[in-house]
């Protein structure tokens, strides 16, 4: 066993740490040594509104090419589009990937909102 004092945040803690295997250390904590004084938790995630029926109003389906983010979207239902317009930006491995229109029409449903998680050949759109 060895000790060793560490300090996070200007706080000092006095750790010991057994060698085993020649290989793997595992911390432990000593009497009378405080945990960390402050925990963070993370955030819960919101839930994202759902749709009656995502991905039924136009005759033509937009999806998501791979897993990802939904960081902005650029369109709603009624606006015009034009082949080539971005209509939402996906992240995905901390890349930016634009989402544009496959051909000209007018946007019937948006069936996913900023911030909301897709998976790879989920409806995000459709239009007519």
């Amino acid at each position: 066993m060895k000790k060793y004092k560490i300090t996070v945040n200007g706080k000092t803690y006095e750790v010991e740490v057994e060698e085993m295997g020649g290989q793997n250390f595992i911390p432990t904590q000593t009497a009378n040594t405080p945990i960390s004084p402050e925990v963070t938790q993370q955030p819960k995630p919101q839930p994202q509104p759902k749709q009656k029926n995502p991905g039924t109003v136009g005759k033509q389906k937009i999806t998501s090419p791979m897993p990802g983010t939904i960081m902005s979207i650029n369109k709603k239902p009624g606006d015009k589009i034009q082949k080539g317009d971005v209509i939402m930006i996906l992240e995905a491995m901390k890349m930016e990937n634009e989402i544009i229109a496959p051909e000209d029409g007018v946007i019937t449903s948006i069936d996913t909102s900023e911030g909301a998680s897709v998976n790879t050949g989920d409806i995000l759109a459709t239009f007519e």
